[in-house]
């Protein structure tokens, strides 16, 4: 599976990686808190700032997430 990283930007303009994406971020994105969780996306609750290329990076991710399930085929048991 692919980690998903949040940016977070510093004085200057210059960009780091994070600890996590914020909660607001992950409301635009449509997800809860505890759905984040269980997909293992990063939350860092201290970050108030809302980013609108994390919110793209985490419905990318989504996006990616849905097509892997989809494309699970079940296989009928032979009775």
């Amino acid at each position: 599976m692919t980690a998903i990283k949040s940016i977070i930007f510093k004085k200057g303009g210059k960009k780091r990686y994070g600890k996590g994406f914020s909660r607001e971020e992950l409301k635009k994105a449509g997800l809860s808190f505890r759905e984040a969780l269980k997909l293992s996306i990063p939350v860092d609750s201290r970050r108030r700032t809302v980013h609108e290329q994390n919110v793209n990076a985490i419905k990318g991710f989504l996006k990616g997430k849905k097509k892997a399930s989809k494309s699970k085929k079940r296989r009928k048991s032979k009775s």
